[in-house]
């Protein structure tokens, strides 16, 4: 059977896309600063 979508707001459309750019953006910032503390406790740091 088909069912009818019902198309949302374009505001919570939005906030949807805009927490999971938020989420994805702060994954990565976390990944990014693990890599960091391993490099730099492998001795790979900058002087």
């Amino acid at each position: 059977m088909a069912r009818r979508e019902e198309k949302k707001p374009l505001w919570q459309r939005l906030a949807w896309l805009a927490l999971i750019w938020g989420a994805s953006v702060l994954t990565l910032a976390a990944v990014a600063g693990l890599l960091r503390l391993f490099m730099s406790a492998a001795g790979l740091g900058t002087p």
